[in-house]
């Protein structure tokens, strides 16, 4: 254990707190078991790690990574147990995804060290888990989504703009320091290079490549136990999602172009979904039904599309992708009957600058809004789709 508690203090050592996610805050630290979930390279380790600095007792707390050699030969559950017994009150482990019968072990290290804390880490493909203990009754489960441009544009700038909610951003009482920067500047900048917390580092495109591997060699294929042939043909099914979005779904031109089956196909556009690789955007309907009908896929933010795509991604493509992406963190959202997308009893239409209201004709003007990629302020119904960026 001495190992695992140097790299811990090495890695608190070394993360700065200087800007903190908007999740945190949101997060009930003080629960027995607390679940975060994310798509790989969102920023979960940083989170943890920040808020231990910042709010534990770092000799009562521990870090570890599940994929740790250290796990080859020792189990969770004997360490949670050694770490209690030395007086320890909160284990974090990140990661968890990567250890064998994991929802096991927790569950035991959560019936059998009830004064234990535990915060684990996980892609967000853990919420299809099947089988194994159920956590469901025990656990508090949040999702980490990637940054937002309010997150962005802070991190970048040094600066501190607050969120705001869907009826201020209607309204267009959004703050921003126009006298210094230009919004649609920072938004065009965000969606090539900015949805990820990496994106201050070097060769930013090169490092989102080896995530989206990471994800689609190793992430899919230990939860869903796929062979090198199902990892192939899941590749090329992004890509060919890559090419074509927004992608209404027809099952059987794919089936027929990549050789997957009619009922394979359904899964694994939900496992891409679920690893943060695609969005699927749901038509209107209630109950179960809306899990089955599928409108549109989109990838799932405008970065993944600038790395995937051989020419300059389709400008129509981003405009959706990027509002639907920041609104389903906040917002119900589907697909609209007459228009681009619904919420909550508002239909939006996206476009650019010139596109007008014709779609819209026959609903109630005051529940009807044109999103525009290419204006800075609000104009009656026309919204600047850079300030749903500010809803988290």
């Amino acid at each position: 254990m001495e190992r695992l508690i140097e790299t811990y203090k090495t890695l608190l050592d070394r993360v700065g707190t200087g800007f903190i996610r908007y999740l945190h805050d949101r997060i009930n630290w003080n629960t027995r078991l607390v679940a975060i979930l994310g798509a790989r390279g969102v920023g979960k380790t940083t989170l943890i790690l920040q808020h231990i600095k910042q709010h534990d007792d770092a000799s009562q707390s521990l870090y570890v990574q599940a994929d740790d050699f250290y796990f080859t030969q020792h189990r969770l559950y004997d360490l949670a147990l050694a770490f209690y017994q030395q007086g320890g009150k909160k284990l974090y482990i990140d990661e968890i995804h990567k250890y064998r019968n994991w929802s096991s072990e927790i569950k035991n290290i959560y019936d059998m060290i009830p004064d234990l804390q535990i915060v684990y880490t996980g892609s967000s493909i853990l919420e299809l888990e099947q089988g194994g203990a159920d956590l469901s009754r025990r656990k508090l489960e949040y999702v980490l989504h990637g940054l937002s441009l309010r997150e962005y544009i802070n991190i970048s700038k040094g600066l501190n703009l607050p969120a705001h909610s869907l009826t201020e951003i209607l309204k267009g009482e959004v703050e921003f320091p126009f006298a210094e920067l230009r919004p649609l500047q920072q938004f065009t900048n965000y969606l090539k290079a900015g949805y990820y917390p990496y994106f201050q580092e070097d060769n930013y495109e090169m490092r989102l490549n080896g995530v989206l591997k990471q994800v689609i060699e190793f992430d899919i294929p230990q939860f869903a136990d796929f062979n090198g042939a199902s990892i192939q043909k899941l590749k090329k099914l992004l890509f060919v999602l890559a090419q074509s979005v927004p992608f209404k779904p027809n099952y059987s031109k794919l089936e027929r172009d990549l050789d997957i089956s009619r009922n394979a196909l359904p899964n694994y556009m939900h496992l891409l979904e679920k690893s943060g690789l695609i969005s699927l955007l749901p038509v209107k309907s209630k109950g179960l039904m809306q899990l089955e009908k599928i409108e549109k896929v989109y990838l799932q933010n405008p970065n993944i599309a600038y790395a995937l795509s051989s020419d300059m991604p389709d400008k129509g493509a981003l405009r959706e992708s990027i509002f639907f992406a920041w609104m389903r963190v906040e917002h119900q959202i589907t697909a609209s009957s007459v228009s681009d997308f619904e919420s909550e009893g508002l239909t939006f239409e996206i476009g650019g600058r010139n596109k007008g209201r014709r779609q819209l004709n026959g609903i109630d003007p005051q529940n009807a809004y044109v999103v525009k990629d290419d204006i800075e302020h609000v104009a009656y119904h026309n919204i600047p789709l850079w300030m749903f960026g500010f809803l988290y």
